[in-house]
């Protein structure tokens, strides 16, 4: 049978062009399905809600929108010895005006309307929505699509599926509520707010859902846009940037860990069963024990967003179009070097369990701002 495909894309706010740039180089591989939470359900949501030869410039459509452009185009030579201030000064402007076709701000005193309260009015993001993406065709087409939320009253995380029931504009805004800069989104009769405040990343459903065909392999593209690791920080503004990296990049290791532990114990349980006598492996008590430890080949490709020299903690919500472009041409570039690591890889082992992380070099420098056009 053939290979499955599955791409997960994890929540960043601003930081989501990487992902975008990322499918970029990825649209020649066909996907089965495309998970996400936060930034990475509207990614996810562009992808399947559109045919194979629109995804990319809906893509680019959404995030062209979603990015703050100046009257005056910044040439990247003369901001670069201030450009993490100039970046810091471009996420002020926009959570103090807005983000075009994305969210703005409320008046002081709307601020606690029923349901709960908001900073944010993300309106604009459901016009987008409606304009960018195909909900009749991200439902009936042979894509899955899930993406995860929190319900706010029982705190239960849970996944709108369209293999489960029908997706609508407010399943994907209700993965990317974040509060208490976006308000409660309404789905059913319940409200939700963004699946990161439980799990940043959709690996854990994927990785739950892949084991139906043990014979079929999987690959799973991760697409984080924190990075485990980082430098010791010096200033309290380093310490906030580092704290949020650890924050949200812990979930994906985790889960990868535990679902490569799982894959071991099963391999071991198989191994051991079959040192039983031949009765004894026929027996319904082996057979139960084994029910369920028949795991697919799983290759798990990390592609991941590294933070740039003058990023700051303000990186997730500096939607500078600049910086837009930055982040889509280094996860296009991310994606195309994991692309062909995987190429050079032999086929897995039944049951194997392996995880494939691209670290660039300087043998693969990204390009830097001042090699960035912008329309």
């Amino acid at each position: 049978m053939a290979q499955r495909r599955c791409s997960c894309f994890r929540g960043g706010g601003a930081l989501g062009a990487y992902q975008a740039g990322a499918y970029e180089a990825l649209a020649s591989q066909p996907l089965d399905w495309v998970a996400g939470i936060s930034i990475g359900a509207i990614n996810a949501a562009l992808i399947a809600g559109n045919r194979p030869a629109r995804r990319v410039a809906h893509l680019r459509a959404f995030w062209e929108r979603v990015s703050l452009a100046l009257p005056v185009r910044p040439d990247p030579r003369w901001i670069a010895p201030v450009r993490g201030w100039w970046d810091d000064a471009m996420a002020l402007w926009g959570a103090a005006t807005g983000v075009p076709g994305f969210f703005a701000p409320r008046p002081a005193l709307a601020w606690w309307p029923t349901p709960p309260g908001s900073f944010y009015d993300t309106r604009p993001l459901r016009e987008t929505l409606l304009e960018l993406v195909d909900f009749d065709l991200l439902n009936d087409g042979p894509m899955r699509f899930s993406v995860g939320a929190v319900d706010v009253q029982s705190g239960n995380f849970t996944y709108f599926d369209n293999r489960h029931e029908r997706i609508g504009v407010e399943h994907v805004m209700a993965s990317g509520a974040l509060p208490p800069g976006f308000g409660a989104v309404q789905v059913d009769g319940r409200w939700y707010w963004d699946g990161g405040l439980v799990s940043n990343t959709p690996l854990a459903y994927v990785m739950e859902h892949v084991h139906g065909h043990p014979e079929r392999p999987v690959t799973v593209f991760q697409i984080d846009l924190f990075s485990a690791r980082g430098s010791l920080p010096q200033t309290l503004a380093d310490a906030a940037e580092r704290e949020k990296d650890i924050r949200y990049s812990s979930r994906t290791r985790f889960v990868s860990d535990l679902a490569r532990e799982r894959h071991a114990w099963h391999r071991r349980l198989k191994q051991l069963a079959r040192l039983l006598p031949e009765a004894q492996q026929q027996s319904r008590e082996v057979r139960e024990l084994l029910k369920g430890a028949s795991d697919p080949a799983v290759t798990l490709v990390h592609v991941i967003h590294r933070r740039k020299a003058w990023e700051t903690q303000t990186k997730d919500y500096e939607f500078s179009r600049l910086s837009m472009h930055e982040h889509w041409l280094a996860g296009s570039a991310d994606m195309t070097a994991s692309l062909q690591l995987l190429a050079r890889q032999g086929a897995p082992e039944p049951g194997e369990f392996r995880v494939l992380d691209h670290h660039p070099d300087a043998s693969m420098a990204r390009r830097t701002p001042s090699e960035i056009s912008q329309p």
